[in-house]
């Protein structure tokens, strides 16, 4: 059992049938009681003129036991949308109602954040610095400090993330090829358009993370420094989704016909053939059948038309918004679907139940 679930449990029980209060959650300097919520700062390190950096954490402890749960987001600090998505999920006022202990960190990487950047100041990619170091760099210090004083507190976690800069995703889950049942279970619940086997990168969040029996989702969605409305609402209804099947929040009654995520083993990048003006005509969300035209690109006279094609069947889960391009970049991410006949009427039914569900209106009354 890891730290924060010991913290988590329910006291033995006191006199005839009476059972003590859950034990207060600590971290960092700070001790939450019970039924209570609080944002502890986790200090990080000071800028060049002494204003200090902190590591915002955001700690509900639920008054009933259950799991220790994270959500991240901003690892990389231009992927703005999970910010959001986190903020929607602290007003849902189910939270306050929550068994077991959520720990949501808005922004992981403060000064990328700031700065609009990807990167930290170092231009050190966070995301390929865990499990980090005490005394290693400015981003192995980070990774290290969020991998031991927040992750190894947690028996799960949903790290957000978007497309980079001048690209953009279709709501998705990628969790481990080898993933458990119970986290299958978790992606199904998210309910995302689609969940793609994807083994975690050296170095990454996720792979620190399961290394040390910590399961985690991926969620990717959008594009950098954007928030855009539908990727926002999928990521917001997944978690309270998890969270319900965690059976940290009540369950309610599901509107509508919810059907089970898509399925994808494998995926693969559309390269440009030769530098020049990429016109692409197919976006995410579109089912393609090997052959399929899928863009032209041209050179700025108009006397050579390359044109690009799918060489396999699947749905478009990622492009480029850069019509500039050189040889090799990437321009169109398919996920490889035995059959995607019915797989862009899916992505529309979620779309769909998306902007009418009742559950993602912030105006929702307590």
């Amino acid at each position: 059992m890891s730290r924060g679930a010991k913290q988590g449990a329910t006291g033995a029980a006191a006199g005839a049938g009476r059972k003590r209060a859950r034990v207060a959650f600590e971290i960092g300097d700070r001790s939450i009681p019970a039924g209570t919520r609080r944002t502890v700062e986790l200090p990080v390190s000071l800028l060049a003129n002494h204003v200090p950096v902190n590591l915002p954490v955001h700690v509900i402890h639920g008054a009933r036991p259950g799991p220790v749960i994270f959500l991240s987001a901003a690892v990389h600090g231009d992927e703005i949308i999970g910010v959001e998505i986190i903020r929607r999920v602290l007003r849902s006022p189910s939270l306050n109602r929550l068994a077991g202990t959520l720990l949501a960190i808005p922004i992981v990487n403060v000064y990328g954040f700031l700065n609009q950047s990807r990167y930290l100041p170092d231009r050190r990619d966070l995301n390929r610095c865990f499990p980090g170091s005490e005394r290693g760099s400015l981003a192995a210090q980070l990774a290290n400090l969020f991998l031991n004083e927040v992750v190894r507190r947690c028996e799960f976690g949903i790290d957000l993330h978007s497309a980079a800069l001048h690209r953009m995703n279709l709501p998705q889950i990628r969790a481990s090829r080898s993933r458990s049942e119970h986290l299958s279970a978790l992606a199904r619940a998210f309910g995302a358009p689609i969940t793609l086997s994807a083994p975690p990168r050296e170095g990454s969040l996720r792979a620190a993370a399961e290394a040390i029996g910590v399961e985690t989702l991926i969620y990717e969605a959008g594009e950098a420094l954007r928030f855009d409305e539908l990727p926002v609402r999928a990521g917001v209804r997944g978690i309270l989704g998890v969270l319900q099947y965690l059976h940290m929040l009540p369950s309610r009654p599901v509107s509508g016909k919810r059907r089970l995520p898509l399925e994808a083993l494998e995926s693969h990048w559309v390269r440009a053939p030769r530098g020049g003006l990429f016109r692409a005509f197919k976006t995410i969300g579109v089912a393609v059948e090997k052959g399929d035209l899928l863009g032209i690109v041209s050179d700025p006279f108009g006397d050579v038309d390359v044109e690009v094609l799918a060489s396999t069947k699947g749905l478009v889960i990622g492009r480029s918004n850069l019509p500039i391009v050189n040889k090799g970049d990437a321009l169109l991410h398919v996920a490889h679907l035995r059959d995607p006949g019915g797989a862009e009427e899916h992505v529309g039914e979620v779309h769909d139940s998306l902007g009418s569900d009742p559950l993602l209106d912030e105006d929702e009354n307590p």
